[in-house]
């Protein structure tokens, strides 16, 4: 697997050396990356890549060759080979189908049963209820379908329950240069203003120049401070999975908000806020800001926004461990609690159709913790959330 990384690197263009690839398997016999995909993606990275501009290709070639080997936690690890992952077929489920598959019952009891299966599991299966495989009604897997479960590879059709993914997943940023759309989205956020004038005069003052220059008799220029909108604002952007279809209104409410808000400062999060953020997604996992930090750096009078679809499972909401990517120690609801705590304004613009937030566990769960105050996605919600965050 290792020589195939390497010919695939060089097939992509990247410099690397056989020096270079010598060097990685020193460090990897003397277990640097400590059998931990995510680690070995840091020390390959660090020695075959020289240069910055090859980051992008060689985060293509790694997802390629390793697709589907990245571990979920430090508790639960193995190497699942490619072929029990691989759908053969796609079965089609009915909704009668679907009612009659029970869930494991509960966090505890999925995470057990996971370990049980890596230990036991010795072949591919497919099309079954108990196993990791393709194409069936067990928990872990893809391609096939269970009320909760842990998704393990990428292929088929997903189901959207998946309550973690044993896969890296890389996400875009934001373009916040889009003007297309961004107009009537520009007139509702203006409903979130305060003007004042502070800092150096720097701007040309007519009345008071023609004042002074009349009872002055001569020419007595006269300058002030610049009128700004001194509201100051963080936005908080669910990206990647099922954001992915609202990409594009993301990218003008962006836009719009860094035309608006002149004291902005924007973050990214995956379906609920934990103990880190971001603010580049190519470099998410390297760069991690604490949530700590922000709410430690920016005072209580700034307004806090929220963007995203809300849709995920409820144990990333309400269980230490429950992030579909990664084994967090504190639960989404304390980090969503601890904001509103400190900010006393704070809402959340959901995407998805409001007709359909009650059908969704985790929306509900969401509005609660927030007081209600989730507003859809559309030119009306984002008027009333501006608002609520003005009162």
């Amino acid at each position: 697997m290792f020589a195939k990384f390497f010919h695939e690197l060089k097939s992509a263009g990247l410099p690397v050396s056989l020096r270079e690839y010598l060097t990685l398997m020193e460090a990897m016999d003397a277990d640097l990356a400590s059998r931990k995909v995510e680690d070995f993606y840091f020390l390959s990275r660090a020695t075959l890549v020289k240069d910055e501009r090859n980051l992008d290709k060689f985060d293509r070639v790694f997802g390629h060759v390793f697709k589907g080997l990245e571990t979920v936690g430090e508790d639960i690890t193995a190497d699942i080979p490619e072929d029990w992952l691989r759908l053969m077929t796609e079965r089609y489920f009915s909704e009668e189908d679907m009612k009659q598959i029970e869930a494991l019952g509960g966090w505890d009891k999925l995470m057990e049963t996971l370990k049980e299966r890596l230990e036991e599991q010795k072949k591919r299966h497919e099309g079954g209820s108990k196993w990791i495989g393709t194409g069936g009604t067990s928990p872990f897997g893809s391609g096939g379908y269970n009320p909760e479960g842990v998704r393990i590879g990428n292929e088929g059709k997903r189901q959207g329950r998946a309550v973690k993914v044993w896969e890296k997943r890389d996400y875009k940023n934001l373009d916040d240069n889009v003007e297309l759309g961004t107009r009537n989205i520009k007139m509702a956020l203006r409903k979130l203003r305060r003007f004042a004038r502070e800092g150096a005069a720097e701007e040309f003052d007519l009345d008071s120049t023609i004042d002074a220059t009349a009872r002055a008799g001569y020419l007595d220029i006269k300058m002030r401070p610049e009128r700004r909108n001194m509201i100051k604002v963080l936005l908080f952007f669910d990206v990647g999975g099922s954001m992915d279809p609202f990409i594009k209104i993301c990218e003008e409410m962006f836009s719009a908000a860094r035309a608006e808000f002149k004291h902005m400062e924007y973050f990214y999060f995956h379906n609920c806020l934990y103990d880190y953020v971001w603010k580049d997604n190519r470099r998410r996992w390297t760069e991690k800001i604490p949530t700590w930090d922000i709410l430690h750096k920016y005072p209580h009078d700034y307004k806090v926004i929220f963007i995203g679809d809300a849709s995920m499972s409820p144990y990333e909401v309400t269980v230490p461990g429950g992030s579909v990517e990664y084994f967090n120690d504190e639960a989404g609801a304390v980090w969503l609690k601890r904001v509103t705590d400190i900010y006393e304004r704070v809402v959340w613009l959901n995407p998805v159709r409001k007709d359909s937030w009650d059908y969704v566990p985790s929306t509900k769960l969401l509005r609660e913790l927030l007081g209600e105050r989730m507003y859809p996605l559309t030119l009306a919600g984002i008027e009333k959330a501006m608002a609520e965050l003005k009162r």
